[in-house]
């Protein structure tokens, strides 16, 4: 499958060869310089820009040319249903406040109870294998694939007509625009090698207007405040590998930029199929797959499938939690707990709830909640079942790209079916030679009269599917091949991933200090200096 080939014989020296964490001249310039994306930052920086959203910076140079538009991992398999008025109600029915979906979350308790309190997980239940940053670690991550920006909700729509405004690769798009040179609003005006980040609070905030919109590649790293959270940690962690490489040597922007933008991109790849990986499709997936290959998502190139974007990845929605606590001393010296939507908090300065868009000194996040540092403070997430969070079913306009109604999360992937003729769940798994849910699984949905129980959208079926096949612990076989395929895939197909350099492991210290040759998320918010005993939160 090509995952072992090396294409240049010094390619990983410079994060190979660490021992004394030092890097020479030489080997510096032969490890960066003799890069695809190393001889395309220093092009960009003396040719002129690329398009933000569009190619990184050194994608042709690599050889590759990640599909701009949407296609389908299963081409052949029909609709789910046929448009109709009675399909539409029926799909508005199963995704409205109150509906099928969602979890009746008592919200009258507040966001503290809703944490504390176990009586209010018995339906909408916690996952013991996973913590809250799972799922916004998999948020970060689909916002670095896939952005629909024109396809018009309930209405078919051909995907190959459809331009996806990221590239379908693990490059980091998100983060990183099109360059310092393209994108030069998000880096550092007097060094261009770092981006740029700004002071919310006891944490880093993104780069915001005056009006407090935030001044990323994507917009969506901004829906609400874990999210942006993260991004501003991803800021931070570039310019701290920026700081390491030129304690060792100092050469010119271009080539600075582009060697921390390869090694943050690959460890940031490593964390992927190591930790997140495992902890959605479960370990023996993720090893069938890198040993046998893929059986699905089997392209000349990398590109997004419907199947994925539209269903399948939005798995996720499952995992959220009604309220977080946010930080542990932010609030005045108190913990800052809230709803992640709340409609009180819209047009407040500084809102109730944990929406995007905002800035204020509590407005940070404390990583001990969202991943594991060994203290006792992290949180789990939800399971991935068919009870949804509360709050999901009224989103403020601000978290939804298009800014339009429905309001309600669960009604949009439902109606986003439609749009892309998905096919039902129970036709992928017979074309899988997996057994389908029994209609007996799926007879909340019998009662619409239109065959949803026989022919299930996608999205449901794989939240039914986890629910019943693995308790809600991880995907299951339908949905963890697909999500597994598509990101193992996409890194397979990148011939500058970690997958496809044969000698390349993580030279980044872990927590410990010490380069291991492994690298978590624990690892990288430490490297970057936001973790809770750095901070003292």
């Amino acid at each position: 499958m090509g995952q072992t080939r090396d294409r240049r014989g010094d390619d990983a020296r410079p994060e190979t060869n660490e021992t004394d964490n030092r890097l020479s001249r030489r080997s510096f310039l032969t490890g960066v310089g003799g890069t695809a994306i190393g001889a395309g930052a220093v092009a960009a920086a003396t040719t002129g820009p690329l398009a933000l959203g569009g190619a990184p910076v050194g994608a042709q140079e690599a050889g590759r040319s990640p599909a701009v538009n949407f296609g389908r991992m299963f081409p052949n398999l029909p609709p789910f249903a046929t448009p109709s008025t009675a399909l539409e109600q029926a799909l508005n029915d199963i995704g409205k406040p109150g509906g099928v979906l969602d979890a009746a979350d008592d919200l009258a308790v507040g966001p503290i109870q809703l944490i504390t309190d176990p009586a209010q997980s018995l339906v909408n239940r916690d996952n013991p294998t996973h913590t809250a940053g799972t799922t916004f670690f998999g948020q970060f991550l689909d916002h670095d694939l896939t952005f629909d920006t024109t396809s018009p909700l309930g209405v078919p729509t051909e995907p190959s007509r459809t331009r996806n405004a990221r590239t379908p690769v693990l490059d980091l798009d998100s983060l990183y625009g099109g360059g310092p040179l393209a994108s030069p609003q998000l880096y550092q005006s007097q060094d261009r090698a770092k981006l740029r980040v700004e002071s919310g609070g006891l944490f880093e905030d993104v780069p915001r207007s005056s009006s407090g919109q935030a001044i990323i590649a994507d917009p969506r790293n901004d829906e609400n405040l874990i999210i942006s959270g993260l991004q501003a940690a991803f800021i931070r962690f570039h310019n701290a590998v920026v700081d390491r490489l030129r304690r060792s040597f100092n050469p010119l922007w271009p080539i600075v930029f582009a060697e921390a933008r390869r090694q943050v991109t690959r460890h940031y790849q490593w964390i992927v199929v190591k930790e997140f990986l495992p902890q959605i499709v479960g370990q023996a997936m993720v090893d069938d797959i890198l040993r046998r290959g893929r059986r699905f998502y089997r392209p000349s190139s990398a590109f997004m499938p419907v199947e994925f974007q539209g269903a399948a990845y939005r798995f996720g929605h499952s995992m959220v939690r009604p309220s977080y606590r946010a930080n542990l001393a932010g609030d005045n010296g108190q913990p800052f707990f809230g709803f992640i939507f709340d409609p009180a908090g819209q047009g407040q300065a500084d809102p109730v709830d944990l929406r995007g868009g905002a800035r204020a000194p509590r407005r940070f996040i404390g990583w001990q909640t969202f991943f594991d540092f060994g203290d006792g403070q992290v949180r789990p997430n939800k399971r991935i079942d068919t009870h949804l969070s509360t709050p999901l079913f009224n989103l403020p306009l601000g978290a939804i790209a298009s800014g339009t109604p429905p309001t309600s999360l669960p009604q949009r992937n439902l109606l986003r079916h439609v749009t892309w003729s998905q096919p039902s769940g129970q036709a992928i798994a017979r074309a899988m030679g997996v057994t389908p849910l029994a209609a007996g699984d799926l007879a909340e949905l019998a009662g619409y009269g239109i065959g949803l129980d026989a022919s299930t959208p996608l999205w449901y079926y794989i939240l039914k599917e986890a629910q019943v096949r693995t308790d809600g612990l991880t995907l299951g076989p339908v949905g963890g091949r697909i999500v597994a395929e598509v990101f193992l895939g996409v890194l397979q197909l990148d011939d500058e991933s970690y997958l496809n350099q044969s000698r390349w492991r993580p030279s980044l210290p872990a927590r410990n200090g010490q380069v291991t040759g492994d690298f978590r998320m624990v690892d990288l918010l430490t490297f970057a200096g936001v973790d809770p005993t750095s901070r003292g939160q």
